[in-house]
């Protein structure tokens, strides 16, 4: 019993004591600590020396503070913001001239005048209060401009973001043929929205965080509040929170990944990195929580298993057998990728048995003139291809499907025609690239174009023995992983018979029950029978089900 639990540690990959349960109920964890916010000073000088020391003014010169008096409350006032994040015009037309022109109609004796200049001054809706010199920073490393008035110790936080940015464009990575062509861009306010619009429930909750105590990056935690579990939020929130207050720039999702993730050894991916609002929204309906950050066109949907990365967004625009037929022809191609290299290492070297006599000939004959053994011409070439697909991604867009399409060629002619491999090999690897091309998830097809190589290797020193090793190791570790508390597996193991949407998708109005591994809240998604036109209940069988119910 030692050994196998020593075993179960070896392969979490990374694993650290107690792990986090959606079905432990003791479980708590402790809220981290919130820094004392530093306060401002009523004196607007001493305000400002303070702020040009935290920007390091007058070194630094894409900070602006602009000076400038308010004859209607007869007081010194600053307005500071950073030169090309903020926009001109908002700020001349909606803070500058209602200030320097226009006055209050009510006395402003006694009054705070920051108070005053909220309530009768400018004409902006997105206005924030704060007494916090840190709020202060942030609002203006956001690109919001901060107004700061001599007599109170509060400041404006006035909305003015003008930054160039790019626009919503079709999906590069993710891209379907039926079904919403628009992807995430790096503006946070516009990836949020996004989502809203897809999830147009009041219940849509999303809470900002800061990660990175230099960075200080925007990210949203996005969930429906009377749908996902209370405990699987707040541990989100937790670790978002912790890795806030130790590290210092967090600039991407994929980085903020590899800090959230239960087991940062594994290969396995244990969350799903999506560019497509549409899919985040599918997502947070059925109870998971979903991570947007901002200066990032990519969200994290948490947690993850293992039958998601099998799914496409297209598998739900499409009626259901059109769906299957497509993971029907995914899971082929993840089995393909995987195995068919190492297989044919392993039949090729210790079960020629195994190969029709005709064909065993034609391959023994078609490698006659090669030199080199068959283990290392599958490496060989698996390397090349992995070189094409590499320089196909970093040089110019223009050319680079032109590289790739006329290196591959010219590679794989000259080395059969120089009898450097054998001509089925060029068919194994194309097949196999080919294959690894389906995978619908980027993470997921790196794991497993690492995985094959291991395999291959593998192969070559025990053939199937040395596949079915590795294999039971594969299994072995995705079988005690997990995300976020739930086992990567699920719900094929442990095995869940209501959650129907696994590798074969159920018709839609089949589908009655959220995930129940994420023990949501709300665990049903629709009535029991939909179309009524199709197969009407009497009141006696719909009490019957309903009496099952409770």
């Amino acid at each position: 019993m030692n050994f196998w639990n020593g075993l179960k540690k070896v392969f979490q990959f990374g694993a650290r004591g107690r792990q986090f349960s959606l079905g432990n109920k003791s479980w708590n964890r402790p809220k981290p600590k919130k820094p004392k916010p530093e306060p401002l000073f009523r004196d607007l000088e001493a305000n400002q020396r303070l702020l040009e020391k935290i920007f390091e003014l007058p070194t630094n010169q894409d900070v602006v503070i602009r000076d400038f008096s308010i004859p209607s409350l007869k007081q010194k006032a600053l307005l500071i913001y950073i030169d090309g994040l903020s926009d001109r015009n908002t700020q001349s037309f909606a803070i500058l001239q209602p200030l320097m022109i226009l006055g209050p109609d009510e006395a402003v004796n006694g009054k705070d005048p920051v108070t005053l200049a909220y309530q009768t001054l400018l004409p902006g809706h997105q206005l924030q209060k704060t007494a916090s010199l840190s709020d202060v920073v942030d609002g203006i490393l956001d690109g919001s401009s901060a107004l700061l008035i001599d007599g109170s110790d509060q400041a404006l936080i006035i909305e003015t973001k003008g930054w160039e940015h790019r626009g919503v464009d079709r999906p590069n990575n993710e891209p379907v043929v039926r079904g919403p062509q628009e992807a995430f861009v790096e503006s946070f306010r516009a990836n949020t929205a996004s989502v809203r619009r897809y999830v147009k429930d009041p219940k849509l909750v999303t809470e900002i965080f800061r990660v990175g105590k230099r960075s200080r990056t925007l990210v949203a935690v996005m969930y429906v509040k009377d749908i996902a579990n209370v405990k699987l939020v707040e541990e989100v929130k937790y670790r978002i929170q912790s890795v806030s207050e130790t590290v210092d720039y967090i600039p991407e999702t994929g980085t903020l990944e590899e800090y959230l993730e239960d087991h940062p050894k594994s290969l396995i991916p244990q969350m799903l990195s999506t560019e497509r609002p549409d899919r985040l929204g599918a997502y947070i309906r059925e109870g998971h929580v979903g991570v947007v950050m901002a200066n990032s066109p990519f969200s994290l949907i948490i947690p993850t298993t293992f039958t998601i990365f099998l799914h496409s967004a297209e598998d739900y625009y499409l009626r259901w057998p059109f769906g299957n037929f497509l993971r029907f022809i995914r899971s082929i191609a993840l089995f393909i990728s995987l195995m068919l290299p190492a297989s044919y290492i392993a039949v090729i070297n210790y079960h020629q048995e195994m190969i029709p006599t005709d064909l065993l000939l034609a391959m023994t004959a078609a490698r006659e003139m090669v030199p080199f053994p068959a283990i290392a011409e599958i490496l060989l070439m698996e390397f090349a291809f992995e070189l094409i697909r590499e320089a196909g991604v970093r040089i110019p867009s223009v050319i680079g499907p032109t590289i790739g399409i006329v290196g591959a060629l010219i590679l794989g002619q000259a080395a059969v025609a120089a009898f450097v491999v054998s001509p089925i090999l060029i068919i194994i690897i194309a097949i196999t690239a080919l294959a690894s091309f389906v995978v619908p998830n980027y993470n997921a097809s790196f794991a497993i174009r690492i995985l094959r190589f291991l395999f291959i290797i593998l192969a070559g020193f025990l053939g199937f023995f040395g596949i079915a090793f590795g294999l039971f190791l594969l299994i072995l570790h995705t079988v005690t992983i997990t995300s976020f508390g739930v086992p990567f597996m699920t719900p094929i193991v442990p095995y869940q018979p209501r959650n129907k949407d696994r590798v074969i998708r159920p018709r839609a109005y089949e589908q009655k029950y959220r995930p129940l591994f994420l023990r949501p809240l709300d665990w049903i998604r629709q009535e029991k029978n939909p179309r009524r036109w199709d197969r009407p209940q009497s009141s006696i069988e719909k009490g019957r089900d309903d009496q099952n119910e409770q």
